[in-house]
């Protein structure tokens, strides 16, 4: 049976599926990322990044990371 262009064929009718939510595991993941200020958390600075900035920029590089890791953390409130 084929149905005229720009027509959609019929569809059967009856009861519509049943959709079941397990909503169980995202209320679980909502409430653990409500902890500790919605999920920020401070960021600190890392000795091997330190350690290789020394190697690599001859300390200059230590001040800008510094720098950028306290930025970040002030612009949050941490």
């Amino acid at each position: 049976m084929a149905t005229p262009s720009g027509q959609q064929p019929a569809q059967p009718h009856g009861q519509p599926p049943t959709i079941i939510i397990n909503s169980s595991s995202s209320a679980a993941a909502s409430s653990v990322s409500g902890l500790g200020g919605a999920g920020l958390r401070r960021r600190r600075q890392s000795l091997w990044a330190h350690f290789w900035l020394l190697m690599f920029t001859a300390g200059i590089g230590n001040v800008f990371y510094w720098m950028h890791v306290s930025r970040w953390n002030r612009d949050r409130g941490l």
